[in-house]
């Protein structure tokens, strides 16, 4: 009986870790989309206001899926996490792309973007409580050395540090802290409620910033130039967080956000066929390598669960 019940558990980790493969996956690709987009945007719009003016948008439709899906308010201790959460991936990642991204491409901002999975996988580890096998770590290593060699290759690494790329590093910093606990986050509240309620939550920074830069530079831009502020607003701020949260919650925080590994050359690929960047035929290669350290990473035999995720717990209200 004893056995029947571990291979029961071991299965049911087994479709947790496939599932939450398979949304985060889904949440980077639309991710891979945000740094062109944001580079379209800013072109035309105030960094500012593309920054908190996508997180006003998203706010609203956040409030009404909680209105609509009648969602139960977090908890006193649910409350401050999501300001981590919202620290993270409301305000600081936005706010530093937009303004690195004024001045730099966004095949250039890919090359830092590279850490951010790396960078999720530490806060993983001191924030959610997960410790993944070493095999774990050699393949992230692999795949984030894979990325670099390819984009060092590529040209889009040149030059000294610069302030972009400082703003870079700090949007790296922000958003692997925000995806960490918010992924821990979603356990318990679900990916689609931790974004949203993070975005209600900001809503008292967001708006009043947001007119300010409003008033400031009017908002004046093309077809082009507001089709990419709807897409980080929709796509960037709202939908790809109910994939990458849940997908983070259900196959483990660290692991999960490994895909992400695959997120420069997707963002390479948009660029060129957005921004008119060129793509080397090397992208091939590194997307096969890339990959590989990828199923590696998601076959390695012990899962990246925080201490005791096995055992029950206490029915939650």
């Amino acid at each position: 009986m004893r056995d029947k019940s571990s291979a029961t558990a071991a299965a049911t980790i087994t479709t947790d870790r496939a599932g939450g493969l398979a949304l985060g996956a889904l949440g980077v690709l639309g991710f891979s989309l945000s740094l062109p987009a944001t580079r379209l945007a800013v072109q035309q719009l105030d960094p500012w206001f593309v920054a908190f003016g996508r997180a006003v948008g998203a706010g609203l439709l956040a409030w009404a899926y909680l209105r609509l899906t009648g969602a139960p308010r977090p908890t006193r201790g649910q409350w401050w996490r999501l300001v981590v959460v919202a620290l993270g991936v409301v305000v600081g990642f936005p706010l530093f792309t937009s303004l690195a991204l004024l001045t730099q491409t966004a095949a250039h901002g890919a090359v830092v973007i590279a850490a951010l999975p790396a960078m999720t996988a530490v806060f993983a580890v001191l924030r959610a409580g997960e410790r993944p096998p070493p095999l774990f770590w050699v393949a992230s290593a692999g795949g984030l050395l894979a990325v670099l060699i390819f984009l060092g290759a590529s040209g889009a690494v040149r030059g000294a540090l610069t302030r972009p790329d400082a703003f870079l590093l700090a949007a790296v910093v922000l958003c692997g802290l925000g995806y960490a606990e918010g992924g821990a986050l979603a356990r318990e509240m679900g990916g689609a409620r931790t974004i949203c309620w993070a975005l209600l939550l900001a809503l008292p920074a967001t708006v009043p910033i947001t007119v300010v830069a409003a008033v400031a530079d009017r908002p004046h831009a093309d077809a082009v130039g507001w089709s990419a502020f709807g897409y980080l607003t929709v796509v960037s701020m709202f939908l790809g967080f109910f994939a990458w949260y849940a997908g983070l919650g259900r196959g483990g925080i660290a692991q999960v956000g490994q895909v992400q590994l695959a997120q420069p050359v997707l963002t390479l690929g948009w660029s060129a066929l957005l921004l008119g960047e060129s793509v080397t035929p090397a992208s091939i290669g590194a997307a096969l390598v890339v990959l590989g350290c990828v199923v590696v990473i998601q076959r390695t035999r012990r899962s990246a669960r925080p201490a005791g995720a096995d055992r029950p717990s206490p029915a939650r209200v």
